[in-house]
């Protein structure tokens, strides 16, 4: 019983309750969108981002939230839940900053791009709604954050994200590009490609908050100090005796010798 408390309570230090508060809410939230539109309380294409037009604005806040299908909430929740854990339990600093900015900048970014078929040149009337925005905001910055501080513990965090995320990358491209389309892709690159940029960006803005990377005394030159080693001193008080001067040959000086080498010679 008291081996079991003991590792409770080391879970409890070692674990952020923050990393597992937020992100329950985050889906807590989403879902509760998700419920909202069946009940039909988010009708066509209200709460979505609609680019370049102002009834779309509020789609920057609420769009997250919504999502097309169970199978779109779905594929949506468990990156969001594992990159918010990643996020507040190993940058706590910054996680609010950069959840929240992230999250607001990417939809602006995404109600600012025109929405162009990069195909046809036409002007396309687009509802965007999804957490893939978020998500690809929280994977790039955990990725490049990891990068940018080269902190072994960060970058650990950095490969975690590119071994389980990183074919999100093909997410930012249009699909349409991969493959033939009968009709146009529901997949909205640019709200991938917008939270890409942001997460990279924030990642750079942020690379001197927070942890930073360790550096041990031998990584400094001259690092040693006879002074500052503690176990050499005491070692030199209580052994005076084998700090004593040795006995030693004097060394003889040629001069010394001058008269006898001539005396030799002649």
């Amino acid at each position: 019983m008291a081996f079991l408390l003991r590792d409770r309570s080391m879970i409890k230090d070692i674990v952020s309750k923050k990393a597992l508060f937020y992100p329950l809410i985050m889906l807590a939230a989403m879902w509760f969108g998700f419920l909202l539109q069946a009940n039909g309380f988010f009708d066509s294409c209200f709460g979505a981002v609609i680019p370049l037009l102002p009834e779309g604005l509020l789609g920057i806040i609420t769009s997250p939230l919504l999502h097309g299908s169970t199978d779109h909430i779905v594929s949506n929740s468990i990156p969001i839940a594992i990159l918010m854990f990643l996020l507040y339990q190993f940058y706590p600093e910054v996680a609010s900053k950069v959840f929240v900015i992230g999250w607001i900048a990417t939809g602006f970014l995404v109600w600012v791009l025109p929405p162009v078929d990069i195909f046809t040149g036409e002007y396309a009337y687009t509802c965007t709604i999804g957490a893939s925005g978020v998500v690809y905001v929280l994977a790039f910055f955990l990725f490049f954050s990891g990068v940018f501080r080269w902190n072994m513990k960060l970058l650990t965090i950095s490969l975690l994200v590119v071994l389980y995320y990183g074919s999100l990358i093909w997410g930012m491209f249009p699909e349409e590009l991969f493959s033939t389309m009968m009709e146009p892709s529901k997949i909205s690159w640019q709200a991938h490609s917008a939270g890409a940029i942001v997460g990279s960006v924030l990642a750079l803005t942020f690379k001197k908050s927070g942890e930073k990377k360790k550096k041990y005394i031998w990584e400094f030159p001259d690092y040693y100090s006879e002074k500052d080693d503690k176990l050499w001193q005491e070692y030199k008080e209580n052994h005076p005796d084998d700090f004593l001067e040795l006995p030693y040959q004097k060394r003889e000086d040629i001069w010394d010798h001058l008269e006898d080498l001539r005396r030799n010679k002649s």
